[in-house]
């Protein structure tokens, strides 16, 4: 991605945040782990949304966990927000809720009937026992042939 991009997507994250000092990250956030192919290609972020994450993930990651104290109102409301002392208002703490709703677990849908847990015998089932001693079989001498 350009630096033009970069500072048009900054300049745009300003009007989100309120002020310019809020959420300043200075690397990209990425969560290989619960989405593999991007915030993008998820499917569960607009673009705009997969930005801001991409471009303020980490200042509010460690905000959230209380790795980094509140420099500004708007950090102060975010870590309300995690705390639970408050609903999301703003773009990026909407944002960061929707993610860790997401990061904490896709929902998994099976196909209607399917049974996930292992078979348990039933009482009717006999169990079977293969006795693989060859002991047991005698061998009978095979007949030659006469001429």
């Amino acid at each position: 991605m350009s630096e033009q991009s970069i500072s048009n997507a900054s300049k745009g994250s300003e009007t989100v945040n309120g002020s310019a000092a809020s959420f300043v990250s200075h690397k990209r956030f990425y969560d290989d782990v619960n989405f593999p192919k991007g915030f993008k290609r998820s499917g569960d972020f607009t673009s705009r949304e997969a930005e801001l994450l991409e471009l303020h993930g980490y200042a509010m990651k460690n905000l959230a966990e209380g790795k980094v104290l509140p420099a500004t109102p708007d950090e102060t409301q975010f870590v309300d927000v995690i705390k639970g002392n408050r609903t999301p208002s703003s773009l990026l703490e909407q944002i960061w809720v929707k993610y860790r709703k997401l990061a904490l677990g896709k929902p998994f849908y099976a196909v209607v009937g399917t049974v996930h847990l292992p078979a348990a015998k039933t009482e009717s089932e006999p169990e079977v026992v293969f006795d693989d001693d060859i002991d047991d079989v005698q061998e009978e001498p095979e007949p030659e042939d006469k001429e």
